[in-house]
């Protein structure tokens, strides 16, 4: 069995990733799940300010985010890549695609740092983090195994006997980001995302129900009120469980090391938070009426409360932008 597994392995590896060119993209893919590994293992470590490991990077009283030493990585060795892509040699690019890799996986460690321009390493917010690594490693995989996007289209095509032009290959490749971005805008990320190699799964995504929480729900669903609530009582029914197993996996990874003791009540308390229909968009002026901007993002009632003549009220949650994400030593 282990001499078969082997086998199977070196073929695998020597007819459909040396011989097909796709060895840089392998390095590329392991360095990014090593890369991930490593970070959050050291983030960890200074969090519960192991004596033996590294501390946080400083330069005065300033705390240096990876995702700084994922952006110098990334344009260094994307530089040497383009620059090698005439030669193709794969030894060379496969070092670059390494190098690429372990910086684009400390970029994502710190995607939700980028997206909410506030430190939101340790709460919850930051679990998008994992998501963007996640969704890297997924299109990534399937590229490596083999798909490529627009593939089902063309097969299609060739199907109905439509040859492939430059002005065919644009629209198709035109309804597939299109139908893609409806499915994210529906809060259907997965489905997004493996859509783009799999156009039927966009079709499904579609024509189902958006989630609740979604801009497509705050666009469309406000003024049909039982359509809203099939939605929530869809993500209750269907997504619940589902959810809970995401946020398990999401702060067994990137969590407290002590994380399972409490689990449980977090994620039931995060469900309770996750489950609700989306708030309409304010007035930004009386003479122009609704703002199409999209609000009530993590962290907007903080800010609200604040702002608030009473203060922030009994129980609330004091969060800072200018707390580091680990613990100086």
């Amino acid at each position: 069995m282990h001499q078969w597994l082997s086998d199977r392995a070196a073929d695998w590896i020597n007819h459909d990733i040396i011989e097909r060119g796709r060895l840089p993209l392998l390095v590329f893919f392991l360095g990014l799940i090593i890369g991930f590994i490593v970070i959050r293992i050291s983030v960890r470590l200074i969090r519960a300010d192991v004596r033996w490991w590294f501390s946080n990077v400083t330069a005065g009283d300033t705390h240096i985010h990876h995702v700084v030493f994922g952006v110098v990585l990334t344009l260094l060795s994307g530089l040497g890549l383009i620059a090698f892509s005439v030669s193709g040699d794969q030894a060379v690019m496969s070092v670059l695609a390494a190098l690429f890799g372990i910086g684009a996986a400390l970029i994502l460690d710190e995607f939700a740092l980028i997206f909410y321009l506030r430190d939101v390493y340790w709460s919850h917010e930051g679990r998008t983090s994992v998501d963007a690594v996640f969704i890297a490693l997924a299109a990534t995989g399937m590229i490596l195994l083999g798909f490529r996007p627009l593939d089902l289209y063309f097969d299609a095509l060739n199907d109905l006997r439509i040859g492939r032009t430059v002005v065919v290959e644009v629209v198709a490749a035109a309804v597939n980001l299109g139908l893609a971005a409806i499915v994210v805008l529906k809060g259907k990320i997965w489905t997004g995302v493996i859509g783009v190699f799999a156009w039927p799964l966009l079709l499904i995504g579609v024509t189902r129900l958006a989630r609740p929480t979604s801009p497509w729900a705050r666009w469309r669903y406000l003024s049909r009120p039982r359509k809203l609530e099939r939605a929530m009582e869809r993500e209750r029914r269907l997504r619940r469980p589902f959810i809970r197993a995401k946020i398990f996996i999401q702060d067994l990874i990137a969590g407290r090391p002590d994380v399972l003791p409490h689990v449980r009540s977090a994620t039931e308390d995060r469900l309770d938070q996750m489950v609700h229909p989306a708030p309409p968009p304010p007035a930004i002026s009386p003479h122009r009426g609704l703002s199409g901007t999209i609000v009530g993002l993590p962290g907007d009632e903080v800010s609200d409360r604040r702002g608030s003549p009473d203060g922030p009220g009994p129980g609330a949650h004091h969060d800072s932008e200018h707390e580091p994400v680990e613990p100086h030593t």
